[in-house]
């Protein structure tokens, strides 16, 4: 039983995968997020920075870790997200632009100054989603989709508009359906969530679902806080 929780941004992934690892006992894998990365593989850029090469970087990155992650993890467990989630980033910022939050004019003077190299990256895109698509394909046994119902999280890390959430999370889906993994799709609040996900796996609950959630946003919040001490920590010192 490998099961991706998928869905795209603000869409409640990390918090679910953590309440459904502490109340069913069934173990969570993921890999580091973007920023987690980020002071690593491109030293001194946010993300909105990046240019396609360097999103490949983050996006391979990913990848490899989120593989390993999952292979430790054996038979049984929850992914946050899954390995269609970096090529999807990667897509989806090609369509609606390196910068999502840029203004239609301002996309539509780089499309036109990177118009010669389109066709690339588009290759380069391509094969990325190749590798990852094969990955999903033999890796993951069933799909949870979380469709778009929360508000997206401004943190300032997420160089994301709603028109690119909706075209990640359309994108997600319909590769779902294209290689015919079998997914449902769960809504609701995270108590509804939980329990919706655990009955239909017939997974029983070693913790009371509310004490599970309470401390998975706990858990989700101080590792939050952690991640961006940590980023903050690694720009100090490239910048001394």
């Amino acid at each position: 039983m490998k099961i991706a929780i998928s869905g795209t941004y603000s869409t409640g992934k990390t918090t679910l995968t953590e309440a459904l690892a502490i109340a069913t006992q069934v173990p969570r894998t993921q890999a580091r997020t973007m920023r987690e990365i980020l002071p690593d593989a491109v030293p001194g850029k946010t993300l909105e920075q990046c240019n396609t090469a360097e999103l490949l970087n983050l996006g391979l990155s990913r990848l490899s870790e989120r593989v390993v992650n999952e292979e430790r993890c054996g038979d049984r467990f929850f992914s946050d997200g899954s390995c269609l989630h970096e090529w999807v980033y990667g897509a989806a910022r090609l369509e609606t632009g390196i910068n999502p939050n840029d203004s239609d004019l301002v996309l539509a003077m780089k499309r036109l100054i990177g118009k010669p190299y389109a066709s690339i990256h588009r290759g380069y895109i391509d094969a990325f989603g190749n590798v990852a698509k094969r990955h999903a394909k033999k890796t993951y046994s069933k799909f949870v989709h979380l469709p778009i119902e929360f508000d997206l999280v401004e943190d300032g890390h997420r160089p994301v508009s709603e028109s690119f959430r909706t075209l990640s999370n359309d994108l997600l889906l319909s590769t779902v359906k294209e290689l015919n993994i079998p997914y449902i799709t769960v809504g609701g609040d995270l108590r509804h969530r939980l329990i919706t996900i655990a009955e239909h796996f017939e997974l029983p609950l070693y913790v009371d679902p509310d004490e599970a959630i309470e401390k998975a946003v706990n858990k989700v919040k101080a590792e939050a806080i952690e991640i961006e001490n940590h980023r903050l920590s690694v720009l100090a010192t490239q910048q001394a």
